[in-house]
């Protein structure tokens, strides 16, 4: 039998280009069910570690799927981003951002999510800097040395690593995905960007599987 607030896993990146165009989905989800699910976001690193500048190629093929992801979510995207010469694509800043805002304000998290997309897809904002991550969370009311003082430790590396690290042990291919946890494991529910309609379809069946 299901418990009676099911937990769905989400897992994300503040810098994909479809999990910015997921999260509205994922909001509105939570919303709908208020009281009867819970949602964690966990990070999937997209991109993490990268020191290298992104190539020509890379930017001709990394804009294709912006372009995709914008005509499938109709949410505003800025391509400043492609003119920078020296774009570096680490997301892993914004990843130990995240992770650090969920251990501070937990219930925080999917709007912090919200915030960070935007900041980086709609207005062009460069969060894998520190202070422009900062800037983020001002409106929050996260203090900056509280933040810091979590985001620069050793131990959220690490935590940040370990999350990486079980997100691929959980088999997960694709960013966004998400999973209805299980007692036996976690259990596929979408895989890619998907519309509310198709993800509660999705849900539902997932639930009427005995647990």
């Amino acid at each position: 039998m299901l418990p009676e607030n099911p937990l769905l896993l989400y897992v994300t990146d503040p810098m994909c280009a479809w999990c910015y165009g997921f999260t509205p989905v994922i909001r509105r989800l939570r919303a709908l069910w208020f009281g009867r699910l819970s949602v964690q976001v966990l990070v999937g690193g997209l991109h993490p570690y990268v020191q290298d500048p992104l190539t020509s190629a890379e930017k001709d093929k990394l804009a294709v799927s912006w372009h995709r992801a914008q005509g499938k979510s109709h949410l505003p995207f800025d391509y400043s981003f492609f003119l920078r010469k020296e774009a570096v694509y680490d997301t892993e800043p914004a990843c130990r951002a995240l992770l650090t805002v969920r251990h501070l304000r937990p219930g925080l998290t999917l709007e912090v999510l919200r915030a960070l997309h935007s900041a980086f897809y709609a207005d062009g904002w460069d969060i894998t800097d520190t202070q422009v991550l900062v800037e983020v969370l001002r409106p929050f009311g996260i203090p900056e040395n509280l933040f810091l003082a979590v985001f620069e430790t050793d131990e959220i590396y690490q935590q940040t690593q370990d999350e990486f690290k079980m997100v691929e042990e959980m088999g997960v291919s694709t960013l966004p995905s998400v999973y209805l946890e299980h007692p036996m494991g976690p259990r596929l529910i979408s895989r890619g960007f998907c519309e509310l309609p198709e993800l509660e379809e999705r849900l539902l069946q997932a639930m009427q599987i005995p647990y």
